[in-house]
């Protein structure tokens, strides 16, 4: 049965708070980012993954110990509630274009760190990270880290990155602006196969969430593989063949073509997500194999990813959400709307599909934003007096627009962070958000615009229409 998820709204208004980020704080003093205190243990013994037997017994592959890390990431995956999973099977996702396979990038979050449920952020690649004063970055890998292709994953990943392609504009983009605080990049130190060192002159909190993102800081390539198609490495007469062949203007925009980690389209390029690209473009259909070097297990010694095989069909966008309510798809959100929702519950009630509803990571799905820095100066002033953004915000019928637009299934807010987020404040989100006309039309009246025209519109200070205008993306 197919599983379509949709997210939920939130509705709210811009008043008159503007809060920080929803990131957790990043560490100010000596301490290490390491797996969480009730991090499950390592298994005794790991169990191999059925489809890759034979490719064992025929020494295709190594068993599955030697394949994962010496300490591998252990997921629980009864810590929610959920239970242990089953090697084997195929998930079938429907998009809409090629790029749209950086999903498969997206959703399986792989990263040097990243965030958990309650917005820490943990090792994942990465063993652990020593940090000092949020400016020095100690980074140790796990030993025995292997790409997809069975290399070795070391700090001279990071090395082939730092020096022969962030500081190196022939072939790549330039420096990230991340790695640069005060216009200055860190101090890069090698201490050994697994351990590299960032220093900056004053600290970086941006760092460590730029790792964990969505589509996260690139601070590595598999250099082995990426060598090939580089002018300081690659023989001169095969590199100019490579560029002739990929039908590219030079050597830096195969490099950077190769280079590419956020979509997973060259089945020739290492990975180390948890599952791999099969299928060359272009393509209809693209089809992904379980990576054997992934690095991580579940309590009971399974190495994860369960499932062996992901399928990704393009096509019209317009049918996703027909094909999804007749089971093509196995996991469906993208290319969704919410008002698909009732044709898909109808599709539930028939076995057909299950529906979910999931919040989004934003924390609303409508917001009216008065223009703080308006040209008209008029509109300016006003639209900068905390009272009037008060009083639109009172003027707003939530519950209302909640009953007739999402189905009574969105919950009203104010402009602040997800209840989820330590910086969340129930104060916050409730503020000015109650329909009061009554106190909206005072507060109107205090700041002075208590004259209307034959209309019943009130007037700005200079005898204009108080007239807002929205603009909208569609």
């Amino acid at each position: 049965m197919s599983v379509v998820r949709f997210e939920r709204a939130r509705i709210w208004l811009a008043a008159s708070i503007i809060a920080a980020g929803c990131a957790a704080a990043p560490p100010t003093e000596a301490q290490s980012i390491l797996p969480p205190v009730d991090a499950p243990e390592t298994p005794a013994v790991f169990i191999e993954t059925p489809s890759l037997v034979d490719d064992v017994k025929a020494g295709r592959l190594p068993p599955v110990a030697q394949r994962l890390p010496d300490n591998p990431r252990v997921i629980d995956p009864t810590a929610n509630g959920g239970s242990l999973g089953k090697h084997g099977g195929r998930m079938r996702w429907l998009m809409g274009k090629q790029k749209d396979l950086r999903m498969l990038v997206y959703y399986s979050y792989a990263r040097l760190v990243g965030y958990n449920a309650k917005y820490e952020i943990i090792p994942d690649i990465l063993a652990r990270v020593d940090v000092e004063d949020s400016r020095v970055f100690t980074l140790h890998l796990r030993p025995g880290h292997k790409w997809s292709d069975g290399a070795p994953f070391t700090t001279e990943d990071f090395r082939y990155w730092w020096e022969d392609v962030a500081n190196n504009k022939k072939v790549g983009r330039g420096m990230p602006a991340t790695m640069k605080v005060g216009g200055k990049p860190p101090v890069v130190e090698f201490l050994d196969a697994h351990t590299v060192r960032y220093t900056w002159e004053t600290a970086n909190p941006e760092f460590l969430p730029a790792l964990a993102a969505t589509r996260p800081l690139v601070i590595f390539m598999p250099a082995h593989f990426m060598k090939k198609y580089h002018p300081r490495y690659a023989e001169p007469a095969a590199l100019k063949k490579r560029v002739l062949t990929a039908k590219v203007r030079n050597a830096k925009r195969l490099h950077m073509r190769m280079a590419r980690s956020a979509r997973p389209e060259n089945p020739d390029r290492p990975m180390l997500d948890p599952w791999t690209a099969t299928t060359k473009p272009p393509s209809s259909l693209y089809t992904f194999k379980r990576n054997p070097f992934y690095h991580r297990v579940d309590t009971a010694g399974r190495q994860l990813p369960y499932v062996d095989e992901v399928r990704i069909a393009l096509g019209s966008t317009s049918l996703i959400p027909a094909k999804t309510g007749t089971g093509d798809s196995d996991l469906q959100a993208r290319y969704l709307r919410f008002d698909d929702y009732t044709f898909l519950k109808a599709a539930e009630k028939r076995g057909t599909v299950r529906v979910k509803l999931w919040n989004k990571s934003r924390g609303s799905h409508i917001a009216i934003v008065p223009n703080l820095n308006a040209k008209d100066p008029v509109w300016r002033a006003l639209n900068r007096d905390k009272r009037f953004r008060q009083a639109l915000s009172l003027a707003i019928d939530r519950h209302e627009i909640n009953q007739a637009i999402f189905y009574g299934l969105a919950k009203k807010s104010a402009d602040t962070m997800l209840p989820g987020s330590p910086l969340y404040r129930k104060s916050y989100a409730d503020a000015y958000t109650r329909f009061d006309l009554e106190k909206a039309n005072a507060l109107l009246d205090e700041i002075g615009l208590d004259k209307r025209d034959s209309d019943g519109i009130r007037l700005l200070p200079d005898g204009r229409r108080a007239e807002i205008i929205l603009t909208s993306a569609g």
